[in-house]
């Protein structure tokens, strides 16, 4: 494996799906693919699109293999999302969106039987964002699909079958906020044998395991060599973390940025976590516990942006910062550190759109740090992902948390990790810019001012 170079790596987040060539000389991407990732809003639920998702790995695999040689296919998405497929590797079952409300109706049943946040280090969510509470709404609502069923896997693992044939889990996917494993037992929680769910649950395989070739017929559509192997795969936010759990001395912490802002934090102040503030306890990919918490900071920047950054000068931070204009928790309720606090704008009145996006940028920094505080991060800071390039939200990071904070370079974070799956390179990842907590005495003001808003709030 350590011959290997090019690394094609599918990744599919819940906005966009891409497919990657990372060059593991540079740990660069060298290529890159994407599309719009939208849910099916159809019967027999919202579900996704996995057979335009299929379409359009295999389009990918192809043409990026004609530019240069895939040595390799590596896979991460993202999580609470899981796929009940038959003997044949057929879905019995479309797979469910996360963000469908229908596992809700049978809260109540799920919640008397699910294990505590003690066991598994998952907080109770809402939606389908507990993947047990889709599995166990499934079961009761399509008994006669759902008894179909020959195994149940985790996401990352669906499109490793599908390109191999050989059905497997892996503990990324599997520590998601699923209630389905015990990361102290390393072993699938009680909730699985209580739901008589054991014998469905594909083998658990390390995330860098060669699952096998893929297809004959993969090969031939696509034009790979027939012997390019799959590797098993992981949970995206998992995939950011790789990296620096191969090359960083704790203690640090990564914000792995998308959809959603996921901080990990490696080696920090020992903490009780808080279930009800969406904290968590994550599993890396070398099977380690690791405290996390969230909210849905990509989705909440789209939402007040339109997803566009937008230019602004020095003059318009200034005004900001020295104004005190707040955005206050929550743009998007019932997840992260404040999930049952509304949005509101002060000092807002008559802010141009330059100011507007400075007070985004910062809320969404503001509130990364409050994540990054409740899992008792120390060290470092790095950021992976989209908002790593968005200097207002690094600088002002720096700020609250009083740390350094490493901007990442890789245009996307989670392909170098899941690249490394197929490396037996102790694995230095790409450079970034590393930013120290600004001088200026604005900034801690403006974050002592953020923070005493949003205790007023309650």
């Amino acid at each position: 494996m350590s011959a290997m170079r090019h690394i094609a790596v599918i990744d599919i987040g819940k906005t966009n799906a891409k497919v990657a060539l990372v060059d593991l000389t540079t740990l660069s991407e060298v290529a890159l693919r994407r599309m719009a990732n939208a849910p099916v809003r159809q019967a027999p639920y919202p579900h996704h699109d996995v057979e335009a998702l299929w379409i359009f790995m295999l389009d990918s695999l192809a043409s990026l293999n004609r530019e240069q040689r895939i040595d390799a296919i590596s896979i991460t998405t993202h999580g609470a999302t899981g796929a009940l497929v038959d003997a044949l590797g057929e879905l019995v079952l479309p797979v469910l969106d996360y963000e469908f409300d229908g596992p809700d109706a049978l809260a109540a049943d799920y919640d008397a039987i699910r294990p505590p946040f003690a066991e598994t280090g998952t907080p109770r969510l809402p939606l389908g964002l507990n993947l047990g509470a889709q599995f166990f709404w499934q079961q009761k609502r399509f008994p006669a699909d759902f008894a179909r069923a020959a195994a149940m896997l985790m996401y990352p693992q669906y499109w490793a079958l599908r390109l191999t044939g050989v059905t497997a889990n892996e503990v990324t996917s599997l520590g998601c906020h699923t209630d389905l494993w015990d990361p102290w037992k390393v072993d699938f929680s009680s909730l699985v044998d209580r739901m008589d769910w054991r014998g469905l649950m594909a083998p658990v395989r390390p995330a860098r395991d060669r699952l096998g070739p893929i297809l004959p017929a993969l090969a031939a559509q696509t034009g790979l060599d027939p012997q390019t192997p799959v590797f098993c795969g992981l949970h995206d936010s998992n995939a950011s973390l790789l990296p620096h759990l191969l090359s960083d001395a704790p203690p640090f912490s990564v914000v792995s940025t998308g959809t959603w802002v996921v901080s990990m934090a490696v080696g920090g102040r020992p903490v009780k976590l808080d279930p009800a503030r969406d904290t968590l306890v994550n599993v890396n990919a070398l099977g380690n516990p690791v405290p996390s918490a969230r909210f849905m900071g990509g989705r909440e920047f789209s939402l007040l942006t339109d997803g566009k950054s937008q230019d602004y000068s020095g003059g318009d931070v200034l005004a900001v910062l020295t104004n005190k204009m707040l955005l206050l928790p929550s743009t998007q309720q019932g997840s992260g550190p404040f999930p049952h606090l509304a949005a509101a704008w002060l000092n807002a009145d008559g802010m141009n759109n330059a100011e507007r996006f400075a007070t985004i940028s910062f809320y969404l920094a503001l509130m990364t740090a409050t994540c990054l505080e409740l899992i008792g991060a120390d060290g470092p800071t790095t950021v992976e992902g989209p908002f790593a390039r968005n200097r207002l939200f690094v600088h002002m990071l720096a700020a609250a948390t009083a740390r350094s904070v490493v901007a990442s370079e890789a245009a996307t974070g989670t392909s170098i990790g899941a690249a490394l799956l197929a490396s037996d390179q102790a694995a230095t990842h790409g450079n970034g810019e590393r930013l120290e907590p600004p001088t200026d005495p604005a900034w801690a003001d403006y974050v002592s001012a953020w923070r005493a808003a949003v205790a007023a709030q309650g």
